[in-house]
């Protein structure tokens, strides 16, 4: 086994742009969640809205790809208000069932031929990298350290990830220690307390569905910035995904999802390296590299369960803080 070279691309994965577009969807979803109480099961729908309204953006209408960001973040900000207007009135299980339908149906509609002309269909979008590396500042070349080695337009991608997640990480933390971040943790601990304070409920917890469902769709965009679209990314596992390294860090938290994508990708990375080379090494007879790789669901599902049994506070979190989880 080759472990230089499964710790080197394991190190790699800290940097990715799927650690970053996990880390804002993660965000976003600690506005939903860890501050607000609302049970967002369509995380996958968001970060399809982005990563579509973004790629659209840019090929069928020649926006350039900050214009194509910005139609990108409206149009979750829209599924948002649509989703939020029926359902926050009524309790928070009806908002799980409402979000992880319209993000199935979402999925459903990239999926169909009818609009392949724009959508892609299956095969996705890709070619809509134009305008933002014609934006590159930097200089051309590969360059870094160690793992982190790229070109100018590997680590343009990721230098505009990371200021877009400390962008979304300042407004969130700012936010959370406002008078609306006090509110929102008042509605998420008991709303009726709160309504009888004069506030509006309603019009607070839809901000905050509009707040987070913002961040996912930029990290949507992010996760798409260096290679293509596809339908085949943004299904429930991805939603399920995020709300592991959501839980990993530290749901009632600004920095704790951001940790706890870092540590979910880390260890993700590892598992697809190491259990292949367990097989082909002869520790795992029983199995072959194919069904080694997936055993890594397996083991994130049962990780996933573990930590809201007895860690749901996660790494950073204050059990005083998440009594609402148990």
């Amino acid at each position: 086994m080759n472990w230089s070279q499964i710790f080197e691309n394991t190190l790699s994965s800290i940097l990715s742009p799927a650690t970053l577009g996990y880390a804002l969807a993660a965000l976003g979803l600690a506005v939903h969640f860890g501050y607000g109480g609302l049970i967002n099961m369509g995380v996958a729908g968001f970060m399809a809205l982005g990563a579509y309204g973004y790629a659209i953006s840019v090929l069928t209408f020649g926006l350039p790809w900050w214009l194509g960001a910005i139609v990108g973040l409206a149009a979750a900000a829209v599924f948002a208000l649509v989703l939020g207007i029926p359902t926050l009135r009524l309790r928070g299980d009806y908002l799980a069932i409402a979000t992880i339908a319209a993000a199935e149906v979402l999925r459903l509609l990239f999926l169909t031929t009818a609009f392949a002309d724009v959508t892609g269909s299956a095969d996705g979008l890709s070619g809509y990298h134009g305008s933002f590396r014609e934006m590159n500042p930097l200089p051309d070349g590969t360059y870094g350290l160690g793992p982190w080695m790229y070109n100018e337009n590997g680590w343009w991608v990721r230098l505009m990830g990371v200021l877009t997640l400390a962008f979304a990480a300042l407004t969130v933390w700012m936010l959370t220690r406002s008078p609306w971040g006090r509110v929102m943790k008042g509605i998420r601990e008991d709303e009726d307390a709160i309504r009888s304070l004069g506030k509006n409920v309603f019009s607070y917890k839809l901000q905050s569905l509009v707040l987070g469902g913002v961040i996912m769709a930029a990290g949507g965009v992010v996760y798409a910035l260096p290679s293509a679209v596809s339908p085949g990314v943004y299904v429930t596992s991805l939603t399920f995904f995020v709300w592991t390294a959501l839980l990993l860090g530290g749901a009632a938290t600004v920095f704790g999802p951001l940790l706890g994508s870092l540590v979910f990708w880390v260890i993700q990375t590892f598992l697809s390296n190491v259990l292949p080379a367990l097989v082909s090494a002869g520790v795992l007879p029983f199995m072959s590299t194919v069904q080694a790789g997936t055993l890594r669901f397996i083991l994130v599902g049962v990780a996933l369960m573990l930590l809201v049994i007895f860690m749901p506070q996660g790494l950073l979190g204050d059990k005083k803080e998440l009594t609402f989880v148990r």
